[in-house]
Order: C-alpha cells, then sequence, then structure tokens
C-alpha cells in the first residue's frame, strides 16, 4: 500500500503539473485575444508544452524532492519545500521559454510569472496536502505502520511503550520486538517490556533484516550510554534504510537536541543518517567532473614534464597504482606519479615517512607539493573519488585501524576524496597512529557535510600546497 501510494503520489505530480500548463497556456491564448475554444487547441505548441513541461518538472521533483515514501512526509515541511521548489521551477521555466515571447508591455512578463507560480503552486500544493492528509489517517487509525524494534528493556523502554501504546490513536509504529542491550540475557530472563524477546545487540543485525525492520528506538537507561557507540556503529551498517530515534535525557532536552516533527507525538532524538541532501550531492558530484577535467586538460603540459621527470629519475614506470577502498567498501585502483623506487615495499605494506629512503630525490620534491597526487583527478572523473573526502586507504591498514576504532567504517559511505579536513590537518601519515588522529577530523567532516565546508577544506589545501607543507 505505502509503495503504491507513493507511486500515485508522483503521477499526482506530473498531473497537476500538465493541468496547470494547459491552464496557464489558455490564459495566455486569452490575453492574446484568442477565445478559449477550439481555436486556442490547435496550437501545436499546446501539445508539446503539456507533455514536455510537466516531464520536466517530474524529473525536477526527482532530483530535488523527496519521493521515498509520503507517509514519511511532515505536511508542513512538504509545503514549504514545494512553494521554494515551485519557485525555482517556474524562473527556469519563464527564462527558457517564455523570455523570448514579444510583448507591449513588461509587466506582462511579470504578470505571466504570477499566474504560472499562482496556477503550479496552488494545485500542486492541494493535491499533495490531501494525499498526505490521507496517509496521516492511515497511520492514525493503525492501516498503514513501519515495522520497528525497541532496543532496550529497562524502565526507560517500558515507560516508552507504555505511553505509545497509550495514545488514543497510532503513532505509526508496529513493534516486532525488542533486544537487551546485556550480552548474556537470554529468554529465561528477560526484562518485563511486554514486547516479544527477539535476542541480544550481538544479533541486531540478523535481527533486523529477518523481521524487515525499518525504525529502530533506542531506550536504554542512562548507565548504558557507554553502549550507544557500539550500538550506532551496526545500525549505521544499513545505510539509510532504517530510521533511528533515540529516547532523550533531560540533559539532551536542555542541549536543545530533541526536534519535534509533530507536536502530540513521543519525545525522540532523530537521527539523520542522510550526509549531504541529494542536490547538494549531485552539484557536488558536478563540481568533481567539471574541475578535475578542467586540471587535466589546462594542466596536461605539466602532466606532460613530471611524467618525463619520474621516468629520468630511476627506472620504472611513471605511473603507479595501488588498490584502495573506496565508497561502500568497493576496491578501486588508484593512480599516482611514481615517488618511489620500484621495489619500494618488497617487504610488504609500509607507510612512508619524512626522510624514508625509498622515497626518490624528485619524488620528495612532488610530495612536498603533493604533486604525486595531480593523476588523482582521472579518478575524481572516473567516480573513484570526489575533490574532497576522506583519503583512501589500504585494507591492510583499514583491519589495523578498525581494531582500534570500528566506527572507522562510517568513512567508507562517503566517497573518499584527494583532500580531506584530515589531510590538510596532518598531510601523510607515517603510521597507524597519525590514521587514527586524522580519523577523527575525517568523522568530524562526515558528520557536517556541505558544499560550504568542501569549498573551506579546498581553499586551506591550496594554502599547504603554496606554503610546501604537503610532507
Amino acid at each position: 500500500m505505502r509503495q503504491k501510494d507513493t507511486y500515485f503520489y508522483r503521477i499526482a505530480d506530473f498531473l497537476t503539473a500538465m493541468v496547470a500548463w494547459a491552464l496557464f497556456f489558455l490564459w495566455r491564448k486569452w490575453m492574446e485575444g484568442v477565445p478559449p475554444g477550439w481555436e486556442a487547441f490547435q496550437d501545436l505548441n499546446f501539445y508539446y508544452g503539456i507533455f514536455i513541461v510537466p516531464t520536466g518538472w517530474f524529473m525536477f521533483y526527482s532530483l530535488f524532492d523527496d519521493y521515498k515514501d509520503i507517509y514519511r512526509l511532515a505536511r508542513l515541511s512538504t509545503l514549504a519545500r514545494t512553494f521554494v521548489l515551485t519557485f525555482v521551477g517556474v524562473c527556469f521555466l519563464f527564462i527558457t521559454l517564455l523570455m523570448d515571447d514579444v510583448v507591449q508591455k513588461y509587466t506582462s512578463y511579470f504578470a505571466s510569472f504570477i499566474v504560472l507560480f499562482g496556477l503550479h503552486f496552488s494545485l500542486t500544493a492541494i493535491v499533495r496536502m490531501i494525499l498526505l492528509t490521507r496517509a496521516h489517517h492511515r497511520l492514525k487509525k493503525g492501516t498503514v505502520s513501519f515495522p520497528a524494534l525497541m532496543i532496550g528493556g529497562s524502565q526507560r523502554a517500558i515507560e516508552l511503550y507504555q505511553e505509545l501504546k497509550g495514545r488514543k490513536e497510532g503513532v505509526g509504529y508496529h513493534f516486532a520486538g525488542f533486544v537487551e542491550t546485556s550480552p548474556h540475557l537470554d529468554e529465561q530472563n528477560q526484562p518485563k517490556l511486554n514486547l516479544p524477546f527477539l535476542g541480544n545487540i550481538a544479533s541486531l543485525s540478523d535481527v533486523i533484516k529477518k523481521n524487515g525492520i525499518e525504525d529502530v528506538i533506542i531506550a536504554i537507561e542512562d548507565s548504558e550510554h557507554g553502549k550507544l557507540k557500539s550500538i550506532l556503529n551496526l545500525l549505521f551498517d544499513f545505510d539509510d534504510k532504517i530510521h533511528i530515534r533515540i529516547v532523550p535525557d533531560m540533559y539532551d532536552i536542555m542541549l536543545g537536541n530533541v526536534h519535534m516533527n509533530e507536536v502530540m507525538g513521543a519525545a525522540l532524538i532523530h537521527i539523520k543518517q542522510e550526509l549531504m541532501p541529494k542536490w547538494e550531492r549531485l552539484l557536488k558530484r558536478l563540481m568533481d567532473v567539471v574541475f578535475s577535467s578542467t586540471v587535466l586538460v589546462v594542466l596536461s603540459p605539466f602532466y606532460l614534464w613530471l611524467f618525463f621527470r619520474v621516468k629520468i629519475s630511476s627506472p620504472g614506470p611513471a605511473f603507479y597504482t595501488q588498490e584502495r577502498i573506496g565508497l561502500n567498501g568497493k576496491p578501486f585502483h588508484l593512480i599516482k606519479f611514481r615517488s618511489m623506487y620500484t621495489d619500494a615495499e618488497k617487504h610488504g605494506p609500509q607507510l612512508a615517512s619524512d626522510n624514508d629512503p625509498r622515497i626518490t630525490t624528485v619524488g620528495h620534491f612532488m610530495r612536498k607539493y603533493r604533486l604525486d597526487e595531480l593523476p588523482n583527478f582521472w579518478n575524481v572523473v572516473k567516480g573513484d573519488l570526489s575533490l574532497v573526502g576522506p583519503r583512501p586507504e589500504r585494507q591492510f591498514f583499514i583491519n589495523q585501524i578498525v581494531e582500534q576504532e570500528p566506527h572507522y567504517r562510517q568513512l567508507l559511505k562517503v566517497r573518499p576524496g584527494i583532500t580531506s579536513w584530515g589531510q590538510v590537518k596532518y598531510g601523510y601519515a607515517s603510521n597507524v597512529d597519525e590514521m587514527l588522529q586524522r580519523l577523527k577530523f575525517d568523522i568530524l567532516y562526515i558528520e557536517n557535510m556541505s558544499l560550504l565546508l568542501d569549498v573551506k577544506i579546498m581553499f586551506y589545501t591550496v594554502l599547504v600546497l603554496v606554503q610546501g607543507k604537503g610532507k
């Protein structure tokens, strides 16, 4: 039902865009002196526009709006988002299709904009609010619900479950059961929470997969907060497939960490796993490709010069490829200018140090200004890397890092980059301890990802390069 209603919601957007454009076309014909009748429909532009324009709106919403599940949408935020997207979309239509029209008065442009905006926004907003209100009522009645799991079985979990069950209207959760935070608890000595006992934290991933869980509520006691980090690490492996909420304590509420979408809802902290909005991710990728392609073309003579410098500096190829771990743990081959002798790792993987004898004379110069990484821009164009993101590591070192800091796996959820916050602070890591120090800044980056932060990191990267602090 949920998927079917979401498809209907998308089709409704297409149809309302079609009706809005048809009415706008008829209005323009009427303003030109053509009476609204069969004569207005003889214009082929009417039939072109009535299919092309709604298709454009559909694609626009698919990129920048939320089409995943209408039962997850809040009405007020959807209304605000519809207003903004309609304004942007109408501006684009006006510039591309209407600005070349010949008019007697410039006020006609303004009138056309107002009419098109008013028709499209009002029709889209009305239909969306009707469909979302219908979905909201179905959640309240319990006709539609989300498979949910409670983590914790102590007093806080019991109180929350009683509060949710005691409400006259449904909250959209259908609890499959709960898992206990104690690793040694079994079914014989489970707490008094009136839900099926599904196991402990060790079996959390299997429980989520087996029961098709979409919502997880963490209701642990204050004394168990030390376990929160490991619980979230397990949950983050599911990317954005599950919604995570935590029962806050008074300290969280006083700090302002609790944000409510519904006035009558339970007080819960929603842990959002979406690192960047879809439009920012698309723009980030576009910037990556355009900038990297430009660098490869403009600096091609410099690439050629470095190629010959490396070739004559020592025996071996000018380029060096190495397997690294990228987005979602997928391996790829990172390409660099060779800065070491060809037998540099004959005794196994090793990290470079400041005065490493394995580095060639040209290699020292290149590494100081990070020129050896210039071929990385080809990896960006291919999609292996981004301009800004945590530096990719080899599996050999990742295994060592994860033993000490399991949440390193969070870095694999974003596309690695040529430069990063940690890279600007620490440069090349000489050992695993330095990798762990750099990790803190990379974690901060993915928790605060934005295009503005990317620009700041790129600016400081340029400063590091100019000052020759690349190590």
